[in-house]
């Protein structure tokens, strides 16, 4: 894997993990809630405005980084850093080295081949550091799970340390270390492995287990729907719809396999109930609202939701370029 496509991967995957934030994260019950829910606009009103009265509050500057890295703002990215590595260097916390690690990385993706290998040295070098703060903070321990299994080992890739992360984890947070093995069971490319080790999994009331659950099961839905194990995959999403009914991944995911089983007005229904849910705005729901309505024939509506999507500036450029192609065949 070239070192582009490494972070776009790595990026995707914090997302589909839930990777943006956990309860300890943002202490503010609603700043969380807005950065669980994509709701940055909200999040970065509130930070802005706490920022200005109290210019070093720490809690700001990790949210207006978490907010840039969901925005994928490049100007904001930048403008998070100084807050960021004041909070490292003068009152160091898990929460502003995962933070910074997140920009650091977010940054590489669409950085030169000159200055990637640095900013990829720098988002390990934070994880490690929170992770080492705040053994307990997942978002960090996945996240440098997730840079040693995809990096190549010049840059810092190694596939024991991960493996060392998920068995540091065992003792403290048992949960949180069948989290990580079902990573590395799917990383390994045992679907039946990471299966039983999710099904094992006892989120009780713990929202951050409960969250990465979600994001892990919706990982292996795409998984079995991209080896067209199509059945397989239905009755994961019909599960997660059943077990998060406010949230979107449920109705998306199997949004995507109902198309793909030639099932296009099911398809259709299940993808705009989930435009409505939380967590629509990370995903490329138009995108595949407007293939579904292609294959039901609907040309009118396919073409208003694939320019919805276009102008979605959250969106993954590969999802971009796709939806003009299907926008240019329309024309």
């Amino acid at each position: 894997m070239t070192r582009r496509p490494l972070f776009l991967a790595l990026a995707a995957h914090l997302l589909i993990l839930g990777g943006a934030a956990r309860a300890d994260l943002l202490k503010d019950p609603q700043w969380q809630a807005w950065l669980d829910g994509g709701r940055s606009v909200d999040l970065v009103r509130a930070a802005q405005a706490r920022a200005k009265v109290q210019p070093d509050d720490d809690q700001a500057a990790v949210a207006l980084a978490m907010a840039a890295v969901d925005d994928n703002d490049a100007a904001r990215l930048e403008a998070a850093v100084p807050a960021l590595q004041a909070c490292v260097d003068k009152r160091p916390q898990a929460a502003c080295s995962y933070a910074l690690g997140r920009v650091y990385g977010q940054q590489a993706m669409t950085a030169s081949v000159f200055k990637m290998p640095g900013l990829a040295s720098k988002t390990k070098e934070q994880f490690v550091k929170a992770v080492e703060l705040d053994p307990t903070l997942y978002e960090a321990r996945v996240g440098l799970t997730q840079f040693y299994l995809m990096a190549p080992g010049f840059a810092g890739g190694s596939v024991p340390k991960a493996k060392e992360l998920a068995v540091e984890a065992q003792a403290r947070q048992p949960e949180h270390a069948k989290l990580l093995r079902a990573l590395l069971a799917m990383n390994d490319k045992d679907w039946g492995a990471a299966e039983r080790e999710l099904a094992s999994v006892k989120p009780g009331d713990d929202r951050t287990v409960l969250r990465e659950l979600r994001g892990s099961w919706s990982r292996l839905g795409f998984e079995f729907m991209e080896q067209k194990n199509l059945p397989k995959a239905r009755g994961i999403f019909e599960t997660l719809q059943k077990d998060y009914p406010g949230h979107a991944v449920g109705p998306y995911g199997l949004g995507r396999v109902l198309t793909e089983m030639g099932q296009a007005d099911e398809a259709v229904k299940s993808l705009e109930r989930a435009r409505t849910l939380e967590g629509a705005e990370r995903m490329p729901i138009d995108h595949r609202l407007g293939q579904a309505l292609l294959a039901k024939g609907d040309k009118v509506a396919a073409k208003a939701a694939l320019e919805r999507f276009v102008q979605n500036k959250r969106a993954n450029p590969r999802n971009i370029e796709e939806a003009k192609k299907l926008l240019a065949g329309l024309a």
